[in-house]
């Protein structure tokens, strides 16, 4: 069975051996589980979120070893730091190589101050397939000892839902539910996510996407579906969706000059699982001197660093729509990582919300001055990295590149004047067709359409 003994759960520190990582609640300390109960049962029954008992710590003269070193490479270094408990090493290089064929380059535009981080070379064109193929692999290694097929859900603004498809398209034992917001996402996005068949089921929610995280959450904690299916989450939920997303930020210091000056994330950011692996990074010991979280209108931690009150607020549609999010799942995990301390988390993270204006002529300033082209999640991060850069002029900005701008072709184009080149594994889904159920954005609907494909 996926669900372990939760009376087992809570002592399970005690029996584990050293080594082994386990993970406690947000919501109750004395939650512990074991990395396999925290990757397939993502959400804890207390409705906190999974966290570390105890982050890594890098091994002496690692950060002097970073350069030359490909991301694969450091992918492989952190995930035995993670896992050496539970993974032999050469499960760990399978893991890493089928995970990661691709890497994240940086690119240069203004020599030792402005850095681009490419994290679209995967292939969904976003960052999510850092997070989702290294999350497909590890439950591949791990599903042999399950006799229940799992069934994974997730909700998407955009990038989540292709990169979750692709990483587990035909995956043996897995079955896929992704839930989407109506008219939300761009065409190419929602291709991606509708198109696959299989394994993989789109379900086309009328409402925002915090209903559609809403209807993931309350299915974790419904105890017919939990009968019936053995329910797992593909969101930055689970754990093990963040912490690979953390090596990309090691990768980016690997490709620096030596003696670059301090390093300054600017991260677009929605949910903020992206920014909260930079600073589980952070913690294990990756110099950084701050972090930039660039939002668009959906503001609520950046009016959180400015006042000190945390207030979710009804989701808005913008043109960066992947960001599109009202009340952030892993605000409670950033918050923690920084020991629930006001003043230690604006130290460490500074905020800058963007409109649909800016995003636009920051797109079209871009092109005009550096010759590169963005997606409007990119261009939010690199006006949150130029924004802090405007007041702390003597470290290097790195802004992430979230995805490929082609996926929001329709809209750059427009911006651009001009037609963005299109992948070909992006352009070949044009012509497929959309399978999806279309429900409303109520549990009861989306219940009643799970259980009918069981």
């Amino acid at each position: 069975m996926v669900c372990c003994n939760r009376l087992f759960a809570r002592n399970l520190r005690a029996l584990l051996p050293d080594y082994a990582m386990t993970f406690y609640s947000t919501n109750d300390a004395t939650n512990v589980v074991s990395v396999q109960e925290a990757l397939f049962n993502s959400m804890p029954q207390d409705r906190g979120l999974y966290m570390p008992s105890a982050i890594p710590a890098l091994p002496a003269g690692y950060l002097n070893s970073l350069p030359g070193k490909s991301f694969a490479d450091i992918a492989y270094d952190l995930t035995k730091l993670w896992l050496t408990g539970d993974l032999t090493d050469a499960q760990v290089a399978q893991l890493v190589e089928q995970a990661f064929p691709f890497d994240t380059p940086l690119v240069e535009l203004e020599a030792g101050r402005k850095y681009v981080l490419e994290l679209f070379h995967g292939p969904s064109l976003a960052f999510k397939d850092v997070g989702a193929r290294f999350m497909a692999g590890l439950m591949s290694i791990f599903s042999a000892s399950y006799d229940k097929e799992v069934h994974i859900l997730v909700a998407t603004s955009g990038d989540t839902g292709g990169a979750v498809a692709m990483g587990f398209h035909n995956v043996p034992g897995v079955r896929v539910s992704i839930l989407y917001p109506k008219g939300r996402v761009s065409l190419l996005q929602e291709k991606q996510l509708t198109t696959l068949g299989g394994n993989v089921q789109a379900f086309e929610v009328d409402g925002s996407f915090d209903d559609c995280q809403a209807l993931v959450k309350t299915a974790f904690l419904d105890q017919e579906l939990n009968q019936t299916f053995a329910l797992s989450s593909a969101n930055s939920i689970n754990i093990f969706r963040l912490i690979p997303q953390s090596f990309y930020y090691f990768r980016a210091l690997a490709q620096l000059a030596p003696n670059h000056k301090p390093v300054v994330f600017s991260t677009p950011s929605g949910n903020f699982g992206n920014l909260s692996a930079g600073v589980l990074g952070w913690r294990m010991g990756l110099p950084v001197e701050a972090f930039v979280a660039a939002t668009n209108l959906n503001k609520v931690v950046p009016d959180y660093l400015s006042s000190g009150t945390y207030e979710p607020m009804a989701s808005l549609a913008t043109l960066s729509n992947a960001m599109d999010v009202g009340n952030p799942s892993n605000f409670s995990r950033l918050k923690r990582l920084l020991g629930d301390d006001y003043a230690s988390i604006t130290d460490r993270i500074k905020g800058y919300y963007f409109t649909d204006d800016q995003t636009i002529d920051e797109i079209k300033r871009l092109r005009d001055v550096y010759n590169y082209v963005a997606c409007p999640h990119t261009a939010v991060g690199l006006l949150g990295l130029e924004s802090y850069q405007h007041f702390a002029v003597d470290n290097c900005g790195i802004a992430l590149a979230t995805a490929h701008p082609a996926k929001f072709s329709p809209a750059v184009d427009e911006i651009l004047g001009q037609a963005v080149d299109v992948p070909e594994r992006l352009a070949i889904l044009a012509n497929r067709t959309k399978q999806a159920i279309a429900i409303p954005g109520t549990f009861e609907a989306f219940k009643e359409s799970l259980l009918q494909t069981a």
